[in-house]
C-alpha cells in the first residue's frame, strides 16, 4: 500500500487543474469511434505520460497530468479515474467497462469530512494486467504484473504478480499458470 497524503481540493491551482481536465475530457468524449488521430493531441495534453492508448468514450478524471499510462493501454467505456494521486499502469493494461480508480478518500469523522479534507494514495497497476468490468481499486493500491481482477471486485488491498483475485472485497483465487496462457 502506498502511503497517504492530505490534499486541498480547494486550492486555485488545483481548481484550475480540474476544470482544464474536465474540458479535456469532454473534447475527448466528444469524438466519433473513426477519429483515432484526433484523440493523440487530447491524450497528450491531459495524461503526465502516454504514448499508446486508446480509451472508448466516455472518460473522466480529476487532473489527468496525475496519470501515466504504459505502451499500449486500452480502457472500455466508462472509465472514471480520480488521479488526486498518481496513477501509473504498465503496458498492455486493459481495462473492461467501467473500471474507477479512487486515488482518494475522506476522513471518516463526518465532522472533520466536511471540512472538504481529503487524502490521496497512489495506485499502481502493473505490466500485462486486465482489470474486469466495473472493478473499482482503492486509494494506495497496487496489482503486481500480469494479474487478473475479476469484474465487478473492489479492490482495497494489494494484489500480487500472476495471479487471478476476485470479489468484494478482492482476493486471490488462483496463481495464473501455463496452461491459463497458453490453453490447449
Amino acid at each position: 500500500m502506498h502511503p497517504f497524503h492530505e490534499v486541498n481540493p480547494f486550492a486555485p491551482e488545483l481548481v484550475a487543474a480540474r476544470k482544464r481536465a474536465k474540458q479535456l475530457c469532454a473534447e475527448l468524449n466528444a469524438l466519433r469511434a473513426d477519429q483515432t488521430k484526433a484523440r493523440k493531441p487530447i491524450y497528450q495534453q491531459l495524461f503526465g505520460q502516454v504514448s499508446s492508448a486508446y480509451i472508448e468514450p466516455h472518460f473522466f478524471c480529476d487532473y489527468g497530468s496525475n496519470i501515466f499510462l504504459g505502451e499500449r493501454f486500452y480502457a472500455n467505456h466508462n472509465c472514471v479515474i480520480l488521479d488526486c494521486a498518481e496513477v501509473r499502469i504498465g503496458d498492455r493494461v486493459m481495462f473492461g467497462p467501467n473500471v474507477q480508480i479512487y486515488a482518494t478518500t475522506h476522513p471518516l469523522d463526518p465532522i472533520e469530512r466536511a471540512t472538504g479534507k481529503e487524502f490521496s494514495a497512489a495506485v499502481t497497476i502493473g505490466d500485462d494486467c486486465w482489470i474486469g468490468g466495473g472493478a473499482i481499486i482503492l486509494a494506495g493500491v497496487t496489482i503486481g504484473k500480469g494479474s487478473v481482477i475479476g469484474a465487478g471486485s473492489l479492490v482495497n488491498k494489494d494484489i500480487p504478480d500472476g495471479v487471478v483475485a476476485a470479489g468484494n472485497p478482492c482476493r486471490i483465487i488462483k496463481s495464473v499458470t501455463a496452461s491459463d496462457i497458453n490453453p490447449e
